[in-house]
This record gives C-alpha cells, structure tokens and sequence, in this order.
C-alpha cells in the first residue's frame, strides 16, 4: 500500500477541521481515556474561565499549555483529569447583565426582581459556557466538554419555567429534576463535564470552609472604609484592587488653607485630589520629624514642608523653620464646619494637627488632611486618636443627609461646586489638574471612593514581624497567615521560580480577606446574624440548616443556593431565641474559584475520590494578580481544610499583548478576536508561537509573528513529510523490516540527534519550560532539512536497479527518514497535535489499521541508548560550524554558492578536531563547493588581525593610566588575543609595572583577509576561501546557474518530480560553451532527455534571462518519451 499523496502546498486550516471531524467520528478522546484509566495517576486543576465572554485570544496561551501538558503526561502513560472550569458568579457576569439590561444601580435590579435576575445571570454563564466550549475545542483542547444541546436546553428552559422536570443523559445513565436543580448539578460526576463555579457542590463545599473558620474564631464581622464602587455598590477586597484596580487619571485637586485658632492670617496649607472627602475632615496629620517652614505671603502667613515650597505661587519669605512635633495639637477652622453632619459628629471647634510617621513630601505640601470616614489609613488613625468619624455617602455614591447642600448629589459631580464653596469663603489657595494612579473597579472601571462599611473577614492572623523562621508551632497553630506560608515553604514548586517568592510576599504583607459583596448573583454566605443580641452562626451543609430552620425552607427547597430563595429561611437564636434570617451578602467570588481544589475532587462527597487525585500535581495561570487572587484562595482555603497545599507544582506565564506591544483594544486597530486568529493563522500556528515563547515574558501576538512560525516551523516540516511521501511513493517504498540494513554515518547521525532531541524535550517538558523543549525541536528539524536531507537527496534522487549498493543505500535513507518522521511526529504531537495526526493517520495508520487509532493515543518516544553516538553528533557539529564559516566567508566576498571555488582552509583547536576535519573533507568541500580543503596551521597564513583599544571604555575606567596602557595593547600579539578574547575571556597586558585585565567589550578586533582569501572566525575556529576565479570555475559556475533557471521552469511547469523533459536553449557563447562542458551535468540534475541549442525555443513554458553578463532563453516542454 503506498502512502497518500501529500502536495508541496496545502490548506492547514482546512487540514485542522478535517482532524477535528476524524476526532469527533472517532471518539478519539473517549478512547484515550479508556487507554490510560490503569495509568498512574497524574492530577490536574483547572483555573476557572470566566463564562461572561467569548474567549479570547490570552486565554488561547493558557489553555495551550493546559492541553500540552494533558497530551504529554496522557502519551506518558498517566491517567489525567480532563475537566474545564467556568467561573460563574461575582460581579464580572452581574455587570455585563446590567448593560444589557440597560440597568444604570442596584435599584433597577430590584425592581426588575431578584429571582428573574440571577436567572439572567445564569442564562448568561449557560451561554458562555457553549460559546467558550466551542472555541476551545477549535484550539485543539481535548477535556470533558459539555454537551453543547445540553447547555443550550438549559440556556432557554430555565427563563420560561426553571421548575420544569427534565430527564437528561448522564455519566452514568438518565438524570431527572428541575432545569435549576440540572444547572446546579452540572460538572458533578452524575453529569460530567466542565465544573461550574455556581453548583450546589461548589457552594456548599465554601460553606464548610467558612464553618471551618467559624469554629476557630477566624470570621468576624468588621467596619472599616473599604475601596467602595458607587455604580456596583459594593466594596472591593484589598487583593481585587492591588491586582488590577488602578488606572492614570487626571483629577482636579485643590491647594487650601486650614485657619489657625488664635494666630490671626496663619493657616495651614493642605492638597488634597479628592475635595468632596473634606466635607468629613477632623484633624491634619504632619511627620514629627519633617522640616517645615513658615512663609509670607503678603500680609498671610503659611505653614508647610520645606522639600515642597517649590509648589508655593509667586514670591515668598521664610519667616521660621520647625519640625512636624513641634505642631502637635494646633487648632484649625475646618473648611465644613457649617455642615450638620460636622457640628454633630463633634469635630467642629476640634480640629488639631496630629503626628503621622507616614507623611511623606512626594506630593503635596507634606500636611495631610484627615477624614477618617473617607480613608483607610486616616480610620486607623482615629482610632488611635479618637478622632470623630463622618462618613459622608450611601452605596450610591451619594451624599447623605447632614450635608446641607451637598446632601443627594453625586460624589462625582461635586468638585467643582466645592472649589467655588471654598473660593467664596476664601480659603483656595490654588487649583490645578493633577494626573495620578488611582482606583477604579476592576469590572465596570468605575473611579471608586473609600466608605466606611461593615463587611465580613476572614482573620488571616498577626503579622508578627519577624522570619517566617523564627515563627513556633504554637503560633502558627492559632495564625492563618502563617500555615499557609508553611504549606507553600515546604509543599509547592513555582515555575518560574520566583513565583514563590511573589506568593510568600503577598502573605507577608496581605490584610485580613474581606469575604462580603452587597450584591445579588453569588455564593450566599452561609451566616445567620441576630438582629437583636448580635449573635451570628454559620452553617456547613444543607442539612445543617435544615434540621435548624424554624421558617421558610418550603420557599428554598428545590432551589440553589441563591438569592432571593435562600433568604427565606430562618432559624433561631441559639443564644436569645430571635428568629434570625441570613445577611443578605454574596461571598468575595474568590471564594468559588479558591475551593475548587476541594469541591472538584468530591471533598464532600466521595472522600476516598478526593484522597485518589489530592494535591493537583499541577496548576497553571497567567502570573499577574493570580499570586494574589487564585494561587492565593486555593492555597487559603485548602489550608483551612486540611492545612495542606492543594497542588504540588504552579507554572505561570506572563501578559498577551499586541506585536506593537500595547494592550489590545478594538479602538486601536491591534485586537484580534480568538475566532479570526483560528481561521487566518490557524491554531496549530497558534500553538506553536504561545509554546515556543518565553512563559514569564509577555507574548506580543499578531499576523507577522504567525508567518514566521509558519515558514520557519509549520512548512519547513510539511516539507519534509511531502518530501518523503512523494519519493517513496514514485519508488514504491514502504517500510520492510525484513531487509538488511547498512546505515550510512549521515543516517547514524540524523538517528543519534532525534534521540537527543527526545531526551531535551522530554526533560523540558519535565522541568516546565516548554520554550526550551520547542528550540530544540527547530534545531532538529533545522539539522533535518538543511543538513541531513540535503545531503541525502541524491540518495533518494538515485535510479531504482542502478546497483545493488546504490538500492541498499537508497532503502537505508527511506528507512532513516521515515523513522525520524514518526518519532518527531510523536515528540510534537502535544505542541501541534492537527499537522502530527496528519502525518500519523499517512504514515503509520494507513500502512497498518491495527496500530492505535490516533497518534494522541500512543506512547511518547522514548531515547534509544544503543543509537545515540555523542562522538559522531560532536564531529558533526564541528563540521556544521566549519561549514557556517565557510558561507560566512562566501558571502563577504559575494561569490554566490554556486559559483565553485578553489579552496577552503580552516583553523581548528586540537589535534583531533583536525583529524576530524580531515576525515570530513569530502562533505565539507561539497556543502562550500569547492575543489579542495586544507588545514592552516595559524590564521595569519591568509589573515592579519589588528587590535584597537577602544577608548570610550578604557579611558573612563583607567583615566591617565590609558594611554601607556593603549601603547602596551598595541604591542600584545594579536593573533592568539584575539582567539582568546572571541572566546569571550579576558588578556592580561602589563603597562608600567602593573598588570590590566582587558575584556572583550574593551577592544575592537579587526581581521582583514590575505589578497586573494576571504575570511571568518568565531573564537578559535577561521574559514578562509580562495577567491580567484579559473576560467575552468567560472565554466562550472555558468553551468549551476543554467541548471538552476531550468529548475524553476519544472517548478512553474508543475511537473511531477520524476517527470522527464526536454530543454531548448539559446544563450551567449560563453555560457553555451559551460552547457556544452557541462552537459551531463545538467541533464543528471535537470531530468531532461534532449538539452539542444536553437535559435528559437519554443515549448509548453520558457524564459529569457540575463546573469554573470551572460544572456540566457530558455524553453521546456514535457517528453515524449
């Protein structure tokens, strides 16, 4: 049976969804999965997707390297866990919700009704989920989808009737309940497929978490000024703002005087980029250690920092200087004291100046204003000074009442009649626009205020400031912050590896977890708080609550555990009897994605399950914020539970940007959608650049950098499979392991370098840097086309019966390159598993159906001791890097390689490397085209080498010293300097009595070739070619050139590769007398049967021609026999 036939050219695109059809026709993931299920075992956890969007192209590089390391680990054998994640809940699908309800607050959902909304949310998470589904199955990633009819049933089902009875297929057999119970239960292992944030699993399993935490003392309920969104309403975790919560904004800020009591026209100065905080000042904070001055101005006196006067108006006179201590306990006329809220909070006739250490000069005028209902810092700061607290907006963003004028408008439409309020009551000093940093919510990009508000924590424990080292059993035992650092310290690997210390530095430094959101689509937080005596429970379990409810359960049963339903129910109070209802909070959504180390894996309900498949011996996330949100709550939650890390090893990647290298926007012209990047590049494409990049780097992704992969990757490799295919089938070969073998040392090479390549990228892939492994695949196939198949070409090329040697060498090539095709369609079937499943299904499977049905089901290769041959890839390497000189040489003197030359001679290092270079002569001469190869026994045989001390380097780093020390280097024999310093190592030259080390960036080597030669060199090694041309050369040269114009008309022909012709010619008497000289030559090369000289040629195509000042037409035309 010979091999399908495989053109020069192809579709790839196309290719991808004919593998993607055999795939599905096949259940060629079903199957492997059967293959491997008495494999070891190796545990994978997914990073949840967001199912609020189609996926984008970032998410492509992940779920590449998820879907690698799946096929590589399943090709060693291990079975896996294939399942997806989608996060559901949290404020990133409640916006997107919004908008396309055109929902402008919190009230419009309420009066829309709760119960309607979070099934909007839901529909949304259905929806998605599909979506994201279809494309990621697009790129190649083999998990445990969903049944795509199944979620868009559910999508369209559950707004019209959410009770309705169902029966679907599932893992194990018919699944019957109501579409919501259905939606609940998705990604559970009655249903299989992804997991999703939203299940009952998922929320219940948090709910044994936070009893966990209860138990302990470890929840508690907090006030605190929080970073607050005005358009969501509701605050935001210190790790959600850290991550992405800031942007560049321009703020008007005001420069304002604070009055002194009894100093008449003396007042403090204070900036401030946020006025509508000093509705709710108390105090002015200065460092007790600053400098700080007292100038004039006219007739008033001001007081600020001396390192920031610079920012004073006009002239001035500093009157005195004094330290920030020396200014405790002044009092100041608040610039709102007229306002109720001010007169009842009892800050008015209070106002003082109070001591901070952590003023600083950077900005301002080095005095803070305090308004402690508006700051987090200036919160902690009351409570050191009982200072009032007056807390001026709703969760609107609005002001309350007690604020006079202010009272119900925005807090971001009240600037500007702030500045005219202080204007007229004389107090601005200036005003000015001020570009800052400042946080935004990280889902609408609202800019956010800071509210005072009661949330809910949990305790991460006391920094106790000192080495985790230092820290005893007893202290750790009662600190969160601390068993976590243990689990990460002693259990989890990071790649790269400074991701541990990125993730021990955030638990160093981190604030206790605000779990609390007052919003609606969440987890809901498994809290009972008595109104009456403040006593709160927390539950672990559905059935807890049950057997505790008192009220309202008939509302939830049959329900998820959502808003509004779960509200209903009610329990007692253990401590005064009040019935109590749950607190209408959702959890921090970080909380769905942190447990899904546990709930994936059945912690709650198959035990013996979670022990099988627990740690994760891997996880993988972009690196930015997950150190801080993911990698963060996974580590949090797993360590409450069982004080354990969830996985053994965390690989991280970098940022996807465009190839401009700015982030992608649509309304900058450099976005690329994931469906338009399959469909021009296609993923294989794609694949291949997210693998072959550095992972702590950010990826630049776009259209130029996908043609570079194409043709030095993509094509370079379809090349040689067409190659193959098309030789072996015109010569009918097919492998026959019947036959004596006698490999020549290019194939005894070839074969001991893909055993090395097997092993390189083996152990890459083991020690997580994919990058590695793909630079040594293309150096494989770059010494595979470019070196062992160019060689070996005539070897295929041979006629079949010449002889019975030219047949056995001829099956030793076939038989080499079909094993290398198989072996490095295997080793690259993880990184681009459409073009390998091509190769495999042609080369493998087609010969013989009984093999595996997929090359995604076979084993990884593995290295063959007994061929690998160090000595023999060493030589070859030396004769490689020869030969690279040698073109190096070539092209300084612009001799075109098929212009034959007299000679190359060569400097090597030792004694063998000239054995060597003597024993390959032969291939030597033939890759440089020319007539001989001889050994030097020193460069200056054919060059002189000069050294030029550069003076910009040495002059600055000796000074006078550097003249003697030029005149010294100038002396230095530079033949041997120079070899040492292209080596990269230093020489020593001694000027005046004293000895200077000179490094290679320090001198300028200049070599300039013999008359006659032109040369190269790389540290010890020199090629030098002769340039003279013979009128014999310049004959064969002629020649080479004639074959070539005849190559590309067979090409434009589109001739089949053993197809015979006949060629017609008339050219210049020069280069008719090298046709004449050269004729066999060239109808070896050419196939042609009659090359004849006319006066007209005429064929099927020709050409005309002008090259070397010769004159060439040409014409070709199919023979007739």
């Amino acid at each position: 049976m010979m091999f399908k036939p495989v053109p020069s050219k192809t579709d790839f695109i196309a290719l991808e969804h004919e593998i993607l059809k055999f795939w599905e026709d096949t259940q060629a993931f079903e199957k492997l999965k059967e293959l491997r299920v008495d494999g070891p075992i190796w545990s994978f956890i997914d990073g949840p997707i967001t199912a609020n969007n189609p996926m984008g192209i970032h998410h492509g590089w992940g779920r590449t390297y998820k879907d690698l390391y799946h096929r590589f680990k399943a090709m060693q054998g291990f079975q896996t866990r294939y399942q997806n994640g989608f996060d559901c809940q949290g404020l990133w699908v409640e916006v997107n919700v919004e908008r396309d309800m055109g929902f402008k607050s919190k009230r419009d959902i309420e009066d829309y009704g709760l119960a309607k909304f979070v099934i909007l949310c839901k529909q949304r998470v259905l929806k998605y989920a599909a979506i994201q589904t279809e494309q990621s199955i697009r790129l190649g990633y083999w998990m445990d989808w969903d049944d795509l009819q199944l979620l868009r049933l559910l999508h369209d089902e559950i707004e019209k009737d959410p009770a309705k009875l169902i029966t679907v297929d599932g893992a194990e057999g018919p699944v019957r309940g109501t579409i919501e119970q259905i939606v609940g239960q998705l990604g559970m292992p009655e249903l299989g497929g992804s997991y999703y944030t939203f299940s009952d699993e998922n929320n219940y399993t948090i709910w044994g978490v936070l009893k966990s935490c209860h138990e302990r003392g470890w929840v508690y309920k907090g006030t605190d000024v929080m970073p607050w969104c005005a358009r969501c309403g509701t605050g935001l975790s210190q790790h959600e703002i850290v991550t992405e919560g800031y942007q560049e904004i321009t703020h008007p800020s005001i420069t304002l005087r604070f009055p002194l009591v009894d100093r008449p026209n003396e007042s403090l100065l204070i900036w401030t980029t946020t006025p509508w905080t000093l509705t709710s000042n108390v105090a002015a904070a200065v460092g007790p250690d600053l400098e700080y001055v007292k100038v004039r101005q006219g007739e008033e006196i001001l007081y600020l920092s001396r390192g920031t006067v610079h920012m004073l108006k006009g002239p001035y006179e500093v009157e005195a200087q004094l330290k920030g201590a020396d200014m405790e306990g002044w009092k100041y006329e608040g610039p709102f004291d007229e306002l109720p809220a001010q007169v009842r909070s009892g800050a008015v006739g209070k106002h003082c100046v109070i001591l901070w250490d952590d003023v600083g000069e950077e900005e301002g005028t080095g005095i803070v204003h305090i308004a402690p209902g508006c700051g987090a810092e200036d919160f902690e700061l009351s409570k050191e000074y009982e200072l009032a607290v007056i807390a001026p907006l709703t969760e609107d963003g609005v002001f309350i009442h007690g604020f006079d004028w202010l009272t119900g408008m925005s807090v971001n439409d009240v600037a500007q009649p702030i500045f005219a309020n202080l204007t007229e009551k004389g107090l601005t000093y200036k005003l000015e626009d001020y570009t800052h940093r400042y946080p935004v919510c990280w889902r609408c990009r609202e800019e956010l205020v800071f509210r005072l508000v009661d949330e809910w924590f949990i305790s991460m424990g006391e920094n106790l400031g000192k080495p985790y080292e230092e820290v005893t059993e007893e202290e750790k035992s009662q600190n969160l912050r601390y068993q976590i650092m243990e689990v990460v310290i002693n259990e989890t690997n990071w790649y790269p590896s400074f991701g541990l210390e990125r993730e021990l530095d955030w638990l160093r430094n981190m604030d206790d977890w605000m779990i609390s959101k007052k919003r609606y689509w969440g987890l809901a937080l498994p809290i009972w708080e008595c109104s009456r005596c403040g006593h709160f429970e927390i539950f672990g379990s559905m059935q807890e609550l049950h057997e505790r409810a008192v009220a309202g359960w008939d509302s939830f049963d049959g329900h998820t555990p959502h808003r509004p339903f779960i509200d209903a129910v009610q329990i007692e109070c253990s401590q005064c009897g009040e019935h109590v209802r749950r607190i209408p909070d959702v959890g921090n959504p970080w909380l769905d994605a942190g447990i899904v180390g546990m709930s994936t894996l059945r912690y709650n309900t198959d035990r013996e399950y979670w022990k099988e498949w627990f740690p994760a011996d891997w996880i993988s996330e972009s690196f930015p914020g997950q150190f801080r949100n993911w990698f963060y709550s996974l580590l949090t939650m797993s360590t409450i539970l069982e004080r354990r890390a969830p996985f053994k090893h965390v690989f991280t990647y970098g940022t996807l940007l465009a190839e401009d290298g700015r982030e992608m926007h649509k309304s900058w012209g450099n976005a690329i959608e994931f469906n338009e990047a399959a469909d021009k590049m296609g993923v294989d494409v794609m694949r291949w650049l997210y693998c072959d990049h550095k992972p702590e780097k950010d990826l630049l992704f776009g259209y130029h950098r996908a043609d570079e992969v194409r043709r030095h990757f993509l094509l370079p490799l379809w090349n040689i499979y067409s190659f193959f295919v098309t030789y072996a089938n015109i010569d009918g070969w097919v492998p026959d392991g019947t036959k004596p073998l006698t490999y020549s040392l290019l194939d005894r090479w070839i074969l001991s370098r893909l055993n090395e390549a097997v092993a390189e990228v083996t152990l890459q892939l083991e020690s997580y840097e994919p990058n590695i492994a793909t630079t040594e695949v293309a150096r494989f196939l770059d010494h595979l086309g470019n070196w062992y198949l160019r060689r070996s070409r005539r070897r295929f090329w041979a006629k079949a019966g010449a002889s019975e040697a030219s047949d056995a060498d001829k099956h030793a090539a076939y038989t080499t390159l079909y094993h290398v095709l198989v072996v490095i369609s295997r080793l690259l079937a993880p990184f681009v598993p459409f073009i390998t499943e091509e190769m495999y299904q042609n080369l493998v499977r087609n010969l013989d159906p009984q093999v595996h049905e997929s090359i995604h089901h076979c084993k990884w290769p593995e290295v063959d001791p007994k061929i690998l041959d160090p000595e023999l890839t060493e030589e070859m390497a030396l004769v490689m890097r020869l030969v690279s000189l040698g073109h190096a040489a070539r092209n300084k003197a612009n001799r075109k390689l098929r212009q034959p030359l007299k000679e190359a001679a060569f400097v090597v290092g030792t004694v063998k490397e000239r054995e060597i270079v003597d024993r390959y002569a032969d291939l030597i001469s033939d890759e440089l085209n020319v007539k001989e190869v001889r050994l030097l026994d020193t460069a200056v045989e054919v060059v002189d080498y000069q050294l030029k001390p550069l003076p910009k380097q040495l002059g600055q780093k000796y000074g006078s010293r550097f003249p003697g020390l030029r005149d010294a280097i100038l002396e230095v024999e530079p033949q041997t300097a120079a070899a040492r310093l292209q080596m990269g190592e230093s020489i020593t030259v001694e000027s005046d009595g004293e000895s200077f080390h000179i490094l290679p960036e320090e001198i300028e080597i200049r070599m300039d070739a013999h008359e006659g030669f032109s040369a190269a060199s790389e540290g010890l090694y020199l090629a030098a070619l002769v340039t003279e041309l013979t009128p014999e050369l310049e004959l064969e040269g002629l020649a080479r050139e004639f074959v070539r114009r005849a190559q590309e008309l067979r090409k434009a022909a589109d001739l089949e590769v053993d197809e015979r012709i006949d060629l017609f010619y008339n050219a210049t008497d020069r280069l008719s007398e090298a046709v004449i000289h050269h004729r066999e030559y060239i109808v070896g090369e050419t196939l042609a049967l009659r090359l004849e000289e006319v006066d007209q040629p005429a064929g099927q195509i020709s050409s005309k021609h002008a090259f070397d000042g010769e004159e060439l037409e040409i014409a070709l035309q199919r023979s007739a026999t």
